[in-house]
């Protein structure tokens, strides 16, 4: 491997990183907090509208992440290929 393609591998690695992170983060944030105010107006007996926003912030976040993991997978994928050729230029 030449230090261009570990480049290009540690590159997609902490791109991944960065956009998994706020994608966890971001949903659960925003929900618990929009639940909480909620709960607040309300004036509910329980935390009923935080936990639910718990539950919708995991639902977004799953489906969201299973949809970067395959654009993702595709581009650690198209990586290797790239690799590949340049290690075998007249394969194919």
């Amino acid at each position: 491997m030449s230090k261009e393609t570990d480049r290009k591998y540690m590159v997609l690695g902490f791109k991944i990183v960065g956009d998994f992170g706020a994608t966890i983060a971001v949903p659960v944030v925003l929900f618990a907090y929009l639940g909480r105010r909620v709960d607040t107006y309300f004036s509910t007996s329980g935390p009923w509208f935080t936990i639910l926003g718990f539950i919708l912030a995991a639902t977004v976040t799953t489906v969201m992440i299973r949809r970067k993991a395959k654009a993702y997978g595709k581009e650690y994928t198209d990586l290797i290929a790239e690799e590949s050729k340049s290690k075998h230029p007249h394969s194919s």
